[in-house]
């Protein structure tokens, strides 16, 4: 039992069954790094540099964004380079700082996504007192919130997870809190209960405002012109497909972490990691593409560019 109390290292077994195509895994999540990082860094240079976009739905737009490049440089640069090696470990410190930076990415995914839903209630609902509800300071204070409160919910699960390890083999490709926590030597009944409660706060809460709004919204928009309802779906529509995709991948990882080990390995890897693929690159392009005035300055910067290549 000594031996097995002075682990320190982890192995990510997830890989195993990889191998055999991880140089293809690898090029493919190169690839999607890539993409994630020049949309959403495209996409949020835009919204900082073009003064006009200074309103608190684009600043809001580019919260997210940038929730999405720290998700990705917490899951990619270790998958990466364990598509390179031929052993996939990790410490156990290393570990649940993984499992603490893609847990706060996706607990702030929500708690950013429920602000830009009060955001486009207040806008459609009372637009009377839009200035004076969703002022800038106001959106600030939302933002140091949406990341804040999740990252100390998320440091405290963490905390209690940190215990002795009697077992050092993870079946994932990388580390999640509650598979980590079931490798313990000691009792994790109270790590568990506390993530149950962590959850039902920064997200079950968040879904249930987002669905809220979306009724209120929605009852505004039955009552008024055809006219109304165009204008507000156009704005609606890529929060509300971003909300539903992040919902359902979301809920793919909580159903894996509960489940593990009774679901094909295959499916469980996909499930497990569709929230830190799909939203990333799902987002700038809906928002990119979506957004008029976003594409518009996309489109100005692209043909400026173009311009000084060919005065050159």
């Amino acid at each position: 039992m000594d031996y097995f109390t002075n682990i320190t290292y982890l192995s990510l077994e997830g890989h195993v069954e990889l191998e055999k195509y991880r140089y293809v895994y690898f090029v493919i999540c190169l690839v999607v790094l890539i993409l994630i990082i020049c949309c959403n860094s495209l996409v949020i240079s835009v919204i900082y540099t073009w003064k006009c976009l200074h309103e608190p739905m684009y600043i809001f737009i580019a919260a997210l964004l940038c929730n999405n490049l720290f998700g990705a440089a917490a899951f990619y640069p270790k998958v990466l380079s364990d598509f390179l090696s031929e052993k996939q470990i990790i410490s156990h410190g290393a570990c649940l700082f993984q499992a603490f930076c893609i847990y706060t990415y996706a607990a702030a995914e929500f708690t950013l996504l429920s602000a830009m839903a009060y955001d486009r209630y207040v806008s459609i609902c009372k637009p009377l007192q839009y200035a004076t509800l969703v002022k800038m300071s106001t959106v600030k204070k939302l933002i140091f919130f949406c990341w804040f409160v999740p990252s100390c919910e998320i440091g405290i699960s963490i905390i209690l997870t940190y215990q002795q390890l009697c077992k050092f083999k993870l079946n994932r490709i990388y580390c999640s809190n509650y598979s980590v926590a079931k490798l313990s030597c000691g009792d994790i009944t109270t790590m568990s209960t506390y993530g149950l409660i962590a959850l039902s706060f920064v997200v079950c809460l968040p879904v249930l405002f987002v669905i809220y709004s979306y009724v209120r919204i929605l009852d505004v928009c039955l009552k008024n012109s055809k006219d109304f309802r165009r204008k507000a779906l156009q704005t609606c529509l890529p929060h509300l497909i971003i909300f539903t995709s992040f919902s359902v991948t979301s809920s793919f990882e909580v159903i894996n972490s509960r489940l593990e080990g009774n679901m094909p390995h295959i499916f469980a890897m996909i499930m497990s990691s569709e929230n830190l693929v799909v939203s990333p690159l799902l987002n700038p392009v809906i928002y990119g593409l979506k957004l008029q005035e976003i594409w518009n300055r996309i489109k100005r910067l692209i043909w400026k560019r173009k311009t000084h290549v060919f005065a050159d």
